[in-house]
C-alpha cells in the first residue's frame, strides 16, 4: 500500500493528510469522564458547535455507559437519549458527520437517516447491526472485544498467540463480513478497541502495533482518550490523563491511524496535524521563518 486507507463518509474524505477527530458526546449520567456527559440536548448541541470550532470532523453520540458500572439501559431508553440529539445535530449542524455508539440494531434502525457511521463497540454482539448500517448507507466500525458480552469489564483476559494476532484476525474477519454485506472498504473502520476485553499491557501493545492494523487495508480508528490503560500506565485519574492520551495518539497517528475518538478535540486536532506535517503528508500553514 502507498499509504493508510481513506475513510469516506457522506462525501468527506479522511486520510494521512487529513486524519479525523471524532468528538465524544454522551447522553448518559454516568459515563466515566464527567465533562462528556450532557443531560440536555441544548447542552450537547452547544458542545458540538464548540467542537466544530476546535476542528472536529465526526461527533460520536452514545446513550449507554460502556462498562458494567451504572444502571442498565434498555433499547427504548437508549433511543430516547440519542435520537433527539441526532435529530437536532442534523438540523443545527447539517454538514457535521454523526456517529452512533451502540451495539443494538434496534437503536441504529430508529436513528436511520440521522447517522453517517455505526460505531459497534461490542464486536457484533447484535448480528443485525451490520445489516442496518448497510441498508441505510452508513459506515460501520468493526471492533474487537474478545467476545465479551456488552458492558462486561475484562477479568483474567488472555489470548492464545497474543493479543495483536487475535485483534488482526478478528478485525480482518469482521471487515470481510462488512464488505460482503455491501459496504465499501472506505466505509469500514477497524478498531482494536483498547481497554475492551484487554489488560493495560494488551492496549499498550496494540498502540505500538497500529501499523500492523493499518496494513489490513482499512481505515483505522483508535479510541485512546483518557482510557484506563493510560491511567494505569501513569497512575492517574481520568481528569489527569490528557498528556498520556496525546502521547499515544501521536504514536498511533505516525503509524497511519485515520480516526481518533477524543474528549479533547482541540489538543487532538493539533497533535494530528503536527504529526501529519512531520511525516510530510500535510504542508504547514505557514513557512516564513528564515526567508
Amino acid at each position: 500500500m502507498t499509504g493508510p486507507a481513506p475513510l469516506i463518509l457522506r462525501g468527506q474524505r479522511f486520510d494521512a493528510a487529513r486524519p479525523a477527530v471524532m468528538g465524544i458526546i454522551n447522553r448518559t449520567p454516568d459515563s466515566f469522564y464527567a465533562p462528556a456527559r450532557h443531560a440536555s440536548v441544548d447542552s450537547a448541541i452547544d458542545r458540538a458547535a464548540a467542537m466544530v470550532a476546535e476542528g472536529v470532523c465526526i461527533v460520536d453520540v452514545g446513550g449507554v455507559r460502556a462498562g458494567q458500572e451504572g444502571e442498565w439501559v434498555d433499547a427504548a431508553e437508549e433511543i430516547d437519549r440519542v435520537r433527539p440529539l441526532l435529530t437536532a445535530l442534523r438540523r443545527e449542524l447539517p454538514e457535521l458527520l454523526t456517529s452512533l455508539d451502540t451495539w443494538r440494531a434496534e437503536v441504529a434502525d430508529a436513528c436511520s437517516g440521522l447517522i453517517d457511521l455505526v460505531n459497534d463497540t461490542w464486536q457484533g454482539a447484535d448480528p443485525e447491526l451490520l445489516g442496518v448500517a448497510a441498508r441505510t448507507g452508513a459506515g460501520y466500525v468493526v471492533s474487537h472485544t474478545g467476545g465479551l458480552p456488552p458492558r462486561t469489564d475484562p477479568v483474567s483476559v488472555a489470548y492464545d498467540g497474543g493479543v495483536v494476532a487475535d485483534v488482526l484476525r478478528v478485525l480482518a474477519d469482521g471487515a470481510s463480513r462488512a464488505e460482503a454485506a455491501g459496504l465499501a472498504p472506505s466505509q469500514i473502520l477497524v478498531d482494536p478497541t483498547l481497554d475492551f476485553g484487554k489488560t493495560t499491557l494488551h492496549s499498550l501493545a496494540l498502540v505500538a502495533a497500529t501499523g500492523r492494523i493499518v496494513d489490513l487495508g482499512y481505515p483505522v480508528l483508535q479510541a485512546i482518550s483518557r482510557k484506563d490503560f493510560v491511567g494505569e500506565t501513569l497512575d492517574l485519574p481520568a481528569d489527569e490523563r490528557l498528556e498520556g492520551t496525546l502521547a499515544a495518539t501521536a504514536i498511533a497517528a505516525w503509524q497511519g491511524a485515520t480516526v481518533f475518538r477524543a474528549h479533547d478535540v482541540l489538543a487532538t486536532r493539533r497533535v494530528l496535524d503536527m504529526v501529519a506535517s512531520i511525516r510530510g503528508d500535510r504542508p504547514p500553514v505557514l513557512s516564513l521563518r528564515g526567508r
